[in-house]
């Protein structure tokens, strides 16, 4: 794999002018920052197949090494840990690896591995936890192994890898970080979850299929494991799949285009591929495509991304209050003579922020326990949630900037980066169009249906 250097940035942030902490960057304590969930013990390992004992192998495929166990007691640490690096990362728009080592360490890139693979089998809930307690401290770190984790717990629902490429996948999870991530956005389909069939292209060759195409806004591209690549056959009639390339095949080439404003360390540069070999067998759900090639096949896998990505944001949001309350007592005025936190203006804006944040993230919560206890309608109501919880993620932030005006502005200070990061939110599927469309109409539907059910019945 070609990965080349990005180019030279026109303007660099300054670092920053002042050591001094206006907070403690740890996650605030609050009702919504619940205890640890019981995860799975590991389960036995399988007599007669090789492999670390108590790690179950996978039939006909030589074991795995242990994975490392899950720790979320480590959360608020590795919080504080991804936070003071974070500044450096998206000034620089640099992977940021150790973040991902930490979390590999942690047990959080593999909690959701299923108790059949040797994982903990960590369900949404956990996942929510996780990736809010990441999301504040390094959202860059947050959204690459938000990717992870959703692999991961859809492998543990519909198992679609091929057995051995799974395996290969956990033993080196069990060593460091194996980031995986789906790429399935190109220049002329953009996101196909709105349908049309990808250009990339896979024409088999022998034992191989050769992979031909662009896709664009590949998150964590430099630092991928493992990319799952959305593509069509040149075979008539088509075929669409997931074609399964590994970091470093021979024709693949990361292009450094990512010169984003917000989350500019996740590195979610071009992945171009020229005739990059996959073996014929590593391939996920290749068929003839129905009428929205790229849709989501399931509503618990979008409830997943939906309820991931929000918790990650109100992460976000949560470090925005926790620098905003520190500035305010922080922050003295000549004129005043007291903090602006004695001020009651500034007391009923913060209360405003944190009875919106708290809102979110226990709807969040609550509803991820739902879809975990297999509720169906829980995860119907996956895109409207995510509406709810990324607004209130990004207002909060607003409003934060807007109270401390300057100040809030200041590279020096981390407010302007939560800002720029928390509007990311916006792009990530379903995007609110499309989820407030949807609601819309099952409402109007649901009114006629009342109408038309004749009383008493």
């Amino acid at each position: 794999m070609t990965v080349r250097s990005p180019p030279p940035l026109l303007e660099r942030d300054p670092h920053p002018t002042t050591g001094r902490r206006h907070c403690d960057p740890r996650p605030h304590p609050h009702p919504y920052r619940r205890p640890a969930r019981r995860t799975r013990p590991q389960s036995p390992g399988v007599p007669g197949v090789p492999g670390v004992p108590g790690v179950p192998g996978v039939p006909g495929v030589p074991g795995v090494r242990a994975l490392p166990p899950l720790d979320l007691g480590q959360l608020p640490a590795l919080t504080t840990a991804l936070a003071a690096r974070a500044a450096e990362h998206d000034r620089d728009a640099s992977f940021p690896s150790e973040g991902f080592v930490l979390a590999q360490e942690a047990g959080l890139l593999t909690a959701t591995v299923a108790a059949r693979h040797g994982g903990p089998g960590a369900g949404l809930a956990d996942t929510v936890r996780i990736l809010r307690a990441l999301g504040a401290g390094d959202p860059a770190v947050a959204l690459v192994t938000a990717m992870t984790l959703f692999t991961h717990a859809a492998q543990a629902r519909t198992p679609g890898w091929p057995p051995a490429a799974y395996a290969a996948l956990l033993d080196e999870a069990a060593t460091g970080p194996a980031l995986v991530n789906s790429l399935r956005v190109e220049p002329e389909l953009g996101s196909p979850v709105r349908g049309g069939l990808p250009a990339t292209t896979a024409r088999r060759e022998g034992g191989d299929w050769l992979l031909t195409g662009r896709k664009i806004y590949s998150t964590g591209a430099v630092g991928l494991s493992r990319m799952l690549v959305f593509a069509r056959t040149d075979e008539d009639p088509v075929r669409v799949g997931t074609f399964i390339v590994r970091a470093g095949s021979p024709g693949l080439t990361v292009e450094p285009t990512w010169d984003h404003v917000g989350l500019r360390a996740s590195r979610s540069d071009d992945v171009v591929l020229n005739s990059t070999p996959v073996p014929a067998d590593d391939v996920i759900a290749l068929d003839e495509p129905g009428d929205t090639p790229g849709a989501r096949p399931d509503p618990e896998t979008g409830a997943w991304n939906a309820f991931g990505l929000t918790a990650l944001y109100l992460g976000v949001a949560g470090a925005a209050r926790d620098w905003l309350t520190g500035f305010l007592h922080d922050r003295v005025p000549t004129a005043l003579g007291a903090p602006l936190a004695a001020l009651p203006r500034f007391q009923s804006a913060v209360g405003e922020i944190e009875a919106a944040l708290l809102g979110a993230n226990t709807l969040v919560d609550a509803v991820a326990d739902r879809i975990d206890d297999g509720d169906p309608e829980a995860a119907e109501q996956a895109g409207a949630i995510k509406v709810l919880g990324t607004r209130a993620a990004i207002t909060a932030v607003e409003q934060a900037v807007a109270l401390t005006g300057n100040h809030g502005l200041t590279r020096a200070n981390p407010l302007q980066r939560y800002y720029r990061d928390v509007l990311c939110a916006r792009v990530h599927t379903p995007q609110d169009d499309s989820v407030l469309l949807t609601t819309g109409r099952a409402a109007l539907a649901r009114a006629l249906d009342r109408r038309s059910t004749p009383k008493g019945d």
